[in-house]
């Protein structure tokens, strides 16, 4: 079992769109989880355009290690969680939702896997959402598995940790929903060694989901293309550096932020 000592620093995202109803307790439980894994973090809010206080509430929090970023307008889920992997300056990146549904205290059973994984993605034990969302979820991780080869058991779980240099390498491009397929299918085509292991999963306690029946059609519309690309006409990989990525992200060679009073606006 590797130790969370040797681990340096760690940077949550947590992507964000009208989440003021639990936006402050999923925080709140967030840095309490990530105190007890003894080792130095950071946690980044990416609040997607949100309509509502989400941006207000991250700000009134007086966390030394909490920091939000500001889409001006919604841009969807994926370049949500691109702008946190950007933001991010600790040697691993994890991403979690910022509904509360998962017990971030598991991030510790990831953590076990990277002496030998540099992704490791998390599998919902129990989940607990409605049926028919686990329905489509468990149609959905069929078909990824049969056309892109993800090889994982639950794409979609909002729980991962990668080694930020190889994240660099896969930076998703994709703005909605189909993110995880994307970066763990370009991952798998530099051979990335992913890892798994199963976490906890709890219901929603406060606020809507934002995943909707719209979102099937829109994610099957990038799906196809993308797979086109990938398995029918495959191009080179061509691996950015993470050297050469630092050069158009100066952020990214600055240390971990030193603890202040209130959460620091970052410009997206």
């Amino acid at each position: 079992m590797v130790s969370l000592r040797t681990q340096r620093s760690l940077s949550l995202v947590m992507p964000a769109y009208n989440e003021e109803a639990v936006i402050e307790l999923a925080v709140r439980e967030a840095d309490e989880a990530l105190s007890t894994l003894g080792i130095a973090y950071e946690i980044i809010v990416v609040d997607d355009g949100s309509r509502d206080a989400t941006a207000a509430i991250v700000t009134d929090l007086e966390f030394p290690n909490v920091f939000l970023v500001r889409h001006e307008t919604n841009r969807g889920y994926g370049a949500a969680l691109r702008t946190g992997f950007e933001s991010a300056r600790a040697d691993w990146v994890a991403f979690t939702d910022a509904d509360g549904q998962f017990h971030l205290e598991d991030l510790a059973l990831l953590f076990e896997k990277t002496d030998t994984d540099s992704i490791v993605v998390g599998y919902r034990i129990d989940r607990q959402d409605p049926w028919q969302r686990r329905f489509y979820s468990w149609g959905y991780n069929k078909l990824i598995r049969l056309m892109l080869k993800t090889g994982v058991r639950d794409c979609d779980c909002a729980l991962k940790l990668f080694r930020r240099d190889v994240l660099m390498d896969i930076l998703p491009t994709t703005r909605g929903f189909f993110v995880n397929a994307e970066m763990i299918c370009r991952a798998r085509a530099l051979g990335v060694s992913i890892g798994q292991a199963g976490v906890r999963h709890r219901q929603r306690r406060k606020g809507e989901s934002k995943v909707s029946l719209m979102d099937i059609p829109r994610t099957l519309r990038q799906l196809i293309p993308f797979w086109w690309s990938q398995r029918v006409t495959p191009q080179p990989v061509y691996q950015v550096t993470h050297a050469v990525y630092n050069l158009g992200y100066p952020a990214l060679r600055a240390p971990l932020h030193q603890p202040k009073s209130e959460p620091q606006k970052r410009a997206a």
